[in-house]
């Protein structure tokens, strides 16, 4: 705790006894605990919304990455649809002409 060992731990309680008195010794522990225990609160309460945060935050990275990854692959799977159908629409064309000129002969 703080880098206090025992001992030291002790010869400042002794001292707070001395300074403080046997009669405010004890409200000012029950003041100092409920102080930390807040500040304990706090700090965890803190804490958990920042991971909150940087969790939210990664989330939405993952779904951009995603989105960007699933339109690109779309893209290219539509790609060679629209090159094939442009020549398959294109073959159709050029043979017409053959064909009407074939039922009219």
């Amino acid at each position: 705790m703080f880098g206090i060992g025992s001992t030291e731990l002790l010869v400042i309680m002794v001292v707070a006894l001395i300074v403080l008195g046997p009669k405010n010794l004890p409200n000012i522990a029950r003041t100092l605990g409920k102080a930390m225990g807040e500040f304990r609160r706090v700090s965890t309460d803190f804490q958990r919304t920042l991971n909150t945060e940087i969790e939210l935050d990664d989330h939405e990275r993952r779904k951009k990455e995603a989105e960007k990854e699933f339109f690109d692959d779309k893209a290219k799977a539509e790609a060679p649809k629209a090159e094939q159908s442009k020549a398959d629409g294109a073959k159709p064309a050029a043979e017409a002409p053959t064909e009407a000129a074939g039922k009219n002969a």
